[in-house]
């Protein structure tokens, strides 16, 4: 049974079709990519996904579950977690509490808890602070703990966010070009924790990314999408040499992956 599995999605704004007949099957341990150009639809399939817009067509079964009508809280609960293309961190919070905030759908004590100061908000408090730590180290982040992300350099501010995403325990993780903003001197260093991530928490990551260096490198399978269609699909290599992905990219045969 495969971890996400979408069927003939489409998904249209007013007259415009901006994702079209596209299906995808995901198993659990890939590292796989989808690419495109600008406005190819792919940040929309994200968007669907994590249901933050229903599809117009088609069905998307995560873990055996259908999410239609899933609110993203719900489907995170699921076990599916996501960055965005711009980091939307709180700049006046922590880091540690940035990490710690992501553990609330699952905090298990209500408001009167909180008020009270109760002895399972005590003990739940404290094992939420252990795990956001645990994740801060296992990321090379815990002496940035009491930092405000808005001092960060911006490429730490990009590993503090896929922390984050880390502390719901996700099953899936969807990055939605992780390497935007970054210089190339930064790129390796991504690589390594996203390469890092998928090998010691063992998570799937399905990634949209632009910067081909951090494709190539990272992912074993990659989907191209262009005006909301699946033009090519394949291995790196395969997906490299594609016409039809050489054509949609600069519409000529200069085309260089990396």
């Amino acid at each position: 049974m495969a971890l996400l599995e979408i069927k003939d999605m489409n998904h249209a704004f007013g007259g415009i079709e901006a994702v079209a007949g596209f299906n995808l099957h995901l198993e659990g341990g890939e590292l796989n990519g989808l690419i495109g150009p600008n406005g190819a639809g792919k940040t929309t399939i994200f968007n669907l996904v994590s249901g933050f817009y229903q599809p117009t067509g088609g069905q998307i079964f995560f873990r055996n579950t259908n999410t239609a009508g899933l609110k993203p809280h719900r489907i995170t609960g699921l076990g599916l977690a996501r960055t965005f293309q711009n980091i939307r961190l709180w700049p006046e919070m922590t880091v540690l509490d940035n990490i710690r905030v992501a553990h609330h759908y699952s905090l298990g004590y209500g408001f009167l808890a909180c008020i009270f100061r109760t002895p399972t908000f005590l003990r739940r408090e404290r094992e939420v602070t252990t795990a956001a730590y645990e994740i801060l180290e296992s990321l090379n982040l815990k002496d940035f703990a009491q930092e405000l992300p808005k001092n960060l350099p911006y490429g730490l501010r990009r590993i503090v966010e896929i922390a984050r995403a880390l502390a719901t325990r996700p099953a899936l993780l969807m990055l939605d070009e992780p390497a935007a903003g970054l210089t190339s001197a930064d790129l390796q260093g991504l690589i390594d924790v996203i390469r890092m991530i998928h090998q010691t928490f063992q998570v799937t990551i399905w990634m949209i990314e632009h910067q081909m260096q951090v494709v190539m490198d990272l992912c074993q399978y990659i989907q191209c999408i262009d005006f909301g269609v699946t033009i090519a699909e394949g291995t790196p290599d395969q997906i490299q040499n594609n016409p039809a992905v050489i054509k949609a990219y600069l519409g000529d045969d200069t085309f260089q992956c990396c």
